[in-house]
């Protein structure tokens, strides 16, 4: 099995280059189909699942949550939080896929750590802030309405950075980003995501040559 797990800070494109290299590989891929499954095995919605993964209140979840999540001892849900529970679930799921033995990409959710033992090929996508906020941009331009203006997207843009932050705090201890955490640090900046995507692909089965 191969595996290539993808972290990235928010507007980078991670997603786009994670998608993009999985078609030119042919290999499965996983983002939102984990919050499909995680939704569907819990009997919730997929939009309130997302919700509760990435909105605000990781500040209140103890660092010793560490120890707790990566032994998996503690009940279905821990300290009557929500939050903790699905990110339970949502690992015994990523599990599951890998269990399954299939070359696959995998898009956030912390897949890096959580599959640590099989030995994936860890990306990590970051960009400068205004190549973000433009990015993001263009995705609002093609809405029909509730489009967010580019203060509102360079707001969201923090705040889910900080959040995915605190998150890699709590599972690692470690700095988001850290480059020692990943094989392969890819800036964005200036790139069209389907030839940076041809190029990742290409560095990427040599890294598994190797």
């Amino acid at each position: 099995m191969r595996l290539i797990t993808i972290s990235r800070q928010f507007g980078s494109g991670g997603r786009e280059l994670g998608k993009r290299i999985s078609d030119i590989l042919g290999w499965d891929y996983y983002d939102k189909e984990i919050i499909q499954r995680l939704a569907d095995d819990q009997g919730l919605d997929p939009d309130y699942v997302k919700s509760v993964l990435s909105n605000h209140g990781w500040n209140s979840i103890p660092m010793t949550f560490r120890s707790s999540f990566s032994s998996a001892v503690f009940s279905n849900d821990f300290n009557g939080d929500i939050r903790t529970s699905l990110m339970v679930r949502q690992r015994e799921i990523i599990e599951n896929i890998a269990a399954a033995g299939n070359d696959c990409v995998i898009v956030g959710r912390d897949a890096d750590i959580i599959l640590s033992d099989h030995a994936p090929f860890r990306i990590f996508v970051c960009a400068d802030l205004q190549s973000r906020i433009d990015r993001c941009m263009r995705f609002e331009e093609k809405k029909n309405e509730g489009r967010l203006s580019e203060k509102e997207i360079e707001k969201n843009i923090r705040r889910i950075d900080k959040e995915r932050s605190r998150i890699r705090e709590l599972l690692t201890g470690l700095p988001w980003g850290d480059a020692g955490a990943f094989d392969l640090s890819v800036n964005s900046s200036g790139w069209e995501i389907k030839a940076l995507a041809a190029a990742v692909s290409e560095f990427a089965l040599k890294w598994f040559e190797h």
